[in-house]
């Protein structure tokens, strides 16, 4: 199963991280990467927006923006949630902590801000007019902030550590098969 995989993940809380995480810690970066592309793209939306109204590039930007943050952005944050977090909290110090639970409290601002902000998108995309220029400005503003704060943070605290963990489990796996023998 790859990290964008719409089908329901079966991983409880207390289970650990299986071995082809690292192969998913490839998958989360690569999407971190999206996310960073596509909310620039969205940004340029707002631009474009501004100088030129909708356009048929106008309503493509915004049904592709919708469609990444409303599936493989969400699938990203259930990853983490139920793959990455919970291993990682029973073996973190207090700082670890408290980093994973500000990420986790992140996860419910970005949908909340999503939430907010897709509305306007998804009239864009269909062409109607009724989105409001400044506010839709804003709530990308805060939405892009809250994202490179929070890519920002796993990837430089949380991430290396979820890795050290992985490869310290499978170090410890290697040396269990070998003493089988």
């Amino acid at each position: 199963m790859n990290a964008f995989d719409n089908r329901k993940l079966r991983i409880t809380q207390r289970e650990p991280l299986h071995p082809a995480t690292a192969v998913e810690f490839d998958a989360l970066d690569r999407t971190h990467a999206r996310v960073l592309a596509t909310l620039a793209d969205l940004q340029r939306l707002v631009e474009h927006l501004e100088a030129h109204g909708i356009d048929d590039q106008a309503r493509a930007d915004a049904a592709m923006v919708c469609e990444f943050f409303s599936s493989t952005a969400r699938s990203h944050h259930a990853i983490e949630e139920q793959q990455v977090f919970p291993e990682l909290l029973l073996h973190a110090d207090a700082d670890l902590v408290q980093c994973i639970e500000r990420l986790q409290q992140d996860h419910g601002w970005l949908e909340e801000d999503w939430i907010e902000l897709e509305p306007q998108l998804q009239a864009v995309a269909r062409g109607y007019s009724w989105y409001d220029l400044d506010s839709l400005r804003h709530s990308v503003d805060v939405f892009a902030t809250l994202y490179q704060e929070h890519i920002a943070l796993e990837e430089n605290a949380v991430y290396p550590a979820a890795r050290q963990l992985d490869a310290a489990r499978a170090r410890s796996a290697e040396a269990g098969t070998a003493m089988e023998r």
